[in-house]
């Protein structure tokens, strides 16, 4: 192989390793049977890697607890608001009115006097005399007469209290007697609420392993220097740490739960009317009523003699002039109104009802109850890198100065510009520029670095003979 073969690989080999920055295993120990006109480089194979995902627990799992309140319901129910009881009511006493004859002068068939002045009553003494002294008067006829010998009678008036309006009773009531109290109805009964106590969580935080502790190497400095481009490169193997992701996730605490709180009945005070004392009577006696009325009667009878007219009576006594006739008289009589009692006045109980409104009151139906839903646990899927092979040199063809030509190169740069790598002038020169370019391009597509490899030119899509 030729100086210049031979300066291509030993730079390009320490370049790549010390650039990389990996702990490499090397598969360069023995040189590749390389043809004539074929370079070759020690390039870097960058470690292989796989992307892991693993789920981790964020948020544990729970319970949400949901109240479910009591039900109620609205009902109408009747309250006392007055006892029952009664009255008493007054049935006034019924009067009727009715008219009663008096006798004020009885009938009777009597002598008068026939004479002048008017017929006058013959007394008893007269008509005595006048039988004693031979008149027949028993056997007289009404309109008979006989002539009258008399003295007059005597008469006094006298005064008699005729009952015009019976005795009666006036009844007299006294109202019940009532009172108003407060009286406390029940409008809710007692019951229990069921109150939720939401879940208590806290956040911890978890350190998670995303990439493994490795090696690198990496360009040190020593005592001695490079002495030209194909020798003295220091490269030093260094410990990186296994990276870590801090994730903050919440844990349960304490549960969800629930708890009771009583609610005591609920009561109204309302106004009742109570009965204190019963209504009563009284009754007044009312005296029956009478009248006064005046009447005349015989004091002392009259002294008469008599004798037939058709004789001589001068002989007993004076001669009034008059006769006696027997003349009929009927009764006389007199007419009083007067209120009578047709029923008597009474009392009546009569009852009372008690008396009700209606409240519309609040019922327990169904007690408050907790429903329990189950919250799954909260996980996040994270990715990270698992190294499958580590990285190590090997000798790859490359393109180089006996198997590359200007258009190549040129080549090479356009395809690097298009791909948004910029390679520095398109002059066919493979400059520092343009390595620079084809290092990152290798490294965004996980290509050997160290030299310009036929995998390289195969992404980039420029074909070579080789």
């Amino acid at each position: 192989m030729s100086n210049t073969l031979l300066k291509t690989v030993v730079l390009s080999s320490f370049m790549g390793a010390a650039s990389m920055g990996y702990a490499m295993e090397d598969l360069t120990a023995a040189l590749p049977n390389a043809q004539p006109g074929e370079c070759y480089a020690k390039v870097v194979i960058p470690p292989q890697y796989r992307t892991e995902s693993s789920t981790v627990v964020v948020k544990e799992a729970s319970e949400q607890v949901k109240i479910v309140p009591a039900r109620y319901e609205w009902a109408e129910q009747r309250v006392l608001v007055s006892e029952a009881g009664s009255e008493l009511r007054a049935i006034p006493a019924t009067f009727g009115t009715v008219t009663e004859t008096y006798e004020v002068s009885p009938a009777s068939t009597q002598w008068v006097m026939d004479s002048k002045s008017g017929n006058v009553p013959a007394n008893e003494g007269m008509l005595a005399m006048a039988r004693a002294s031979g008149a027949n008067l028993d056997a007289a006829q009404p309109g008979q007469c006989f002539d009258e010998h008399y003295k007059p009678a005597t008469y006094k008036t006298v005064t008699e209290r005729v009952l015009v309006s019976e005795a009666s009773e006036q009844v007299q009531l006294v109202d019940a007697q009532y009172e108003w109290v407060e009286q406390r109805v029940m409008v809710s009964p007692a019951s229990r609420k069921l109150v939720e106590v939401p879940a208590v969580f806290e956040s911890v935080q978890e350190r998670i392993k995303v990439e493994d502790a490795k090696s690198v190497w990496k360009k040190g400095r020593g005592g001695i220097e490079k002495i030209d481009h194909a020798s003295g490169e220091i490269m030093c193997l260094v410990e990186v740490p296994a990276v870590y992701k801090t994730l903050s996730k919440r844990i349960v605490k304490s549960p969800a739960s629930s708890r009771v709180i009583e609610q005591p009945a609920r009561y109204e005070t309302i106004r009742v009317r109570k009965l204190v004392k019963d209504a009563t009577e009284t009754r007044v006696e009312i005296p029956a009523k009478y009248e006064t009325i005046t009447k005349r009667v015989l004091n002392q009878a009259a002294t008469h003699h008599w004798h037939n007219s058709a004789g001589d009576g001068s002989a007993h006594g004076k001669h009034t002039g008059n006769k006696i006739c027997l003349q009929a008289t009927p009764a006389k009589m007199a007419s009083v109104k007067k209120r009578v009692v047709k029923t008597p006045a009474s009392v009546k109980r009569v009852e009372i009802p008690a008396k009700y409104e209606t409240k519309k009151v609040q019922q327990l139906v169904e007690d408050a109850k907790e429903v329990r839903t189950s919250i799954p646990a909260k996980t996040e899927t994270i990715s990270k890198r698992v190294k499958v092979s580590d990285a190590r040199l090997e000798w790859r063809s490359i393109l180089c100065d006996t198997n590359m030509t200007q258009g190549t190169v040129q080549k090479v740069q356009r395809a690097l510009l298009s791909a948004g790598y910029a390679p520095g002038p398109i002059d066919g020169v493979l400059g520092s520029q343009t390595m620079a370019a084809v290092d990152r391009f290798q490294r965004t597509k996980g290509l050997a670095t160290g030299g310009l490899t036929f995998d390289t030119l195969k992404q980039l899509g420029v074909s070579v003979q080789h």
